[in-house]
């Protein structure tokens, strides 16, 4: 029986990050995320009600976008279009959103997440059956690593608490320092202990070969976005070093991919649901980067819970997702606060689905009073 969508609604979060686990990178230190949650409500002739929830994990740096900009957007450009649509399947929404607002890729996900969550709650399957999987319960997940001196010993004693083992060091800050921050990074985590780099974009190509060759005695596992996002010749050229390099500013959405293929400059894309604008998004995009030999991993831009069970739930769905390389699915510790009614099931090594329907979460019951 055909749901019909029936209402779009929005409400403000902005949540402050744990202070002993705030990152601080080449584009600066995430240390609040004031976003967007998104409610979608649809219901069939019969007078069943459906419901569906998406997060706006939008920042200004990254997109251009953030809670505020979003809220106008759904409310006045992409709600209008919505309401009396189907509900399912999701795509035909997600092109209607398109016909009417360029780029916003964030925005879009947030409320793509909301109308996927809603449309797998009608099948009633986890969102990573509806987008063709799941092909794995768990997925393995690692946390950044910031700072100088006490700051990356505080850092990584938090991250270690909450349960943490595998890790990668913001660089991209000027190479001599970058380098004394891995050295001493390798030393507090130990020599067997999974870690990688993230420059994102913060080294020219001569900076970026001349870390490369410092970090060997480090044995970093990648290299991510090592240049900046338009300079492909860069990153092909880091990677005929012989390191793995991980794209991520370099790829938002398929033309990106596209650019990268032809260019043969990363091993792997850090997809992001925001980027993608929205978890079949996401599934797609990696899906076609398969196909072309370079895998997969799930990127973060701080996501609060909804959006890291998106991220969950995507990375499932991914065939050829790279779990010798652990994806950024850190929502259910990075910030004081939760916004969900039951935390994901993540203990910092990996994090697990469940067989709930939909993303299998909710917003808390004091947050609801907020949609509008």
């Amino acid at each position: 029986m055909t749901f019909t969508i029936r209402a779009v609604q929005t409400a403000p979060i902005s949540l402050t990050a744990d202070p002993d686990l705030t990152v601080h990178g080449a584009k600066g230190a995430h240390d609040r995320s004031d976003f967007l949650l998104v409610r979608v409500v649809a219901t069939n002739p019969a007078g069943r009600e459906i419901t569906g929830y998406g997060e706006v994990s939008a920042t200004p740096l990254w997109s251009g976008e953030d809670g505020t900009t979003a809220a106008h957007l759904i409310r006045t450009v992409l709600t209008p279009v919505l309401v009396g649509m189907a509900l399912g399947p999701v795509g035909a929404a997600e092109a209607a959103m398109d016909r009417v607002l360029a780029a916003s890729p964030f925005t879009k996900a947030g409320v793509a997440t909301a109308l996927w969550d809603a449309w797998a709650r009608v099948l009633d399957v986890p969102l990573a059956v509806a987008l063709g999987g799941p092909y794995r319960t768990e997925v393995p997940i690692k946390l950044s690593l910031s700072g100088d001196g006490d700051v990356l010993d505080t850092v990584y004693r938090a991250a270690r608490t909450a349960g943490f083992g595998a890790f990668k060091v913001k660089v991209g800050l000027g190479v001599d320092g970058d380098l004394a921050r891995v050295a001493r990074a390798r030393e507090l985590v130990g020599p067997d202990t999974f870690l990688g780099v993230d420059a994102n974009g913060g080294w020219s190509r001569a900076e970026a070969a001349r870390a490369v060759a410092g970090l060997a005695p480090y044995d970093v596992a990648f290299v991510e976005q090592p240049v900046a996002a338009t300079d492909l010749e860069g990153l092909r050229a880091i990677r005929q070093l012989g390191v793995t390099v991980i794209a991520d500013e370099s790829v938002f959405d398929l033309a990106d991919l596209v650019r990268v293929v032809q260019a043969d400059a990363a091993d792997v894309a850090s997809v992001y649901i925001g980027k993608a604008g929205g978890p079949g998004r996401a599934v797609r995009l990696a899906q076609v980067a398969s196909a072309f030999g370079i895998r997969s991993l799930l990127g973060s831009n701080g996501e609060l819970g909804i959006g890291a069970a998106a991220q969950l739930h995507a990375a499932c769905a991914i065939p050829d997702l790279a779990t010798d390389l652990p994806s950024d699915i850190i929502g259910a510790h990075y910030y004081t606060d939760d916004i969900l009614a039951e935390p994901l099931d993540s203990n910092g090594s990996t994090v697990r689905l469940t067989d709930r329907p939909g993303l299998g979460v909710t917003p808390r019951p004091d947050l609801l009073d907020r949609f509008s």
